[in-house]
């Protein structure tokens, strides 16, 4: 089943809560936790997600090259203006089982761009995930509609 996700305005951890369940097939009703689930997940307006408090100049991710004191660290600020993807790729891998199935189910979140930011050629153009890389989130089904509590 496909669920379409506006992440606008929403905050990061719900939206990201939300996708994890869907990705792990436990809003299915066929859910098995060693397979992984049919449901695709589209994700729009994900460059308007928000964080509450202070994180958003406080909150930092960490990536290690593997050399000698090459700790690098951005902002969140930095990766929302470099990539919104990622900020809301890496919260929802982090809240999957980390097992051989987190790769599978990650490639079933898609994010589709905005008709606005896209223009005309492009207006609805899905975008893949890539390999490595507020309030609650209104889940809604493609065939049939489902209010969020």
């Amino acid at each position: 089943m496909d669920y379409h996700i506006d992440a606008k305005n929403k905050v990061l951890g719900r939206v990201a809560t939300d996708i994890s369940l869907i990705l792990q097939g436990k809003k299915s009703a066929t859910f098995e936790r060693n397979r992984v689930s049919a449901d695709k997940v589209y994700v729009t307006n994900y460059d308007s997600i928000v964080v509450t408090g202070k994180k958003a100049t406080d909150k930092v991710y960490y990536k290690h090259t593997g050399y000698v004191g090459h700790l690098n660290e951005k902002s969140f600020e930095q990766h929302m203006a470099k990539d919104p993807r990622f900020v809301l790729r890496h919260a929802v891998r982090k809240m999957l089982p980390r097992n051989f199935l987190t790769q599978q189910r990650i490639k079933n979140l898609i994010f589709v761009e905005p008709a606005a930011t896209a223009g005309i050629k492009n207006a609805g153009k899905r975008v893949r995930p890539m390999s490595t890389k507020p309030g609650k989130a209104a889940v809604t089904p493609k065939k049939t509609e489902v209010k969020a509590k």
